[in-house]
């Protein structure tokens, strides 16, 4: 399957808000991440965007009790 003309549209939900970590807490994205999206390749895209989910999953259980300390997760 061909990465060719295959565009990966941004997460962000317009409600930015950094935590601590520099997480947007709004997509879940590093601020490193948001700044690389323009000029990501789609396998990176896609790479952001797991971790990304996996962060939002931690989070959500973190939120409800789950957990009380957010693993690391590489940027």
């Amino acid at each position: 399957m061909t990465e060719i003309g295959t565009v990966i549209q941004s997460p962000c939900v317009r409600n930015c808000c950094l935590n601590e970590e520099d997480i947007c807490l709004g997509c879940y994205r590093h601020v490193d991440e948001i700044c690389q999206w323009l000029a990501a390749d789609p396998q990176m895209r896609k790479k952001i965007l797991n971790q990304a989910a996996q962060r939002k999953m931690h989070y959500l259980r973190i939120s409800k009790g789950l957990m009380s300390v957010m693993p690391t997760i590489n940027k």
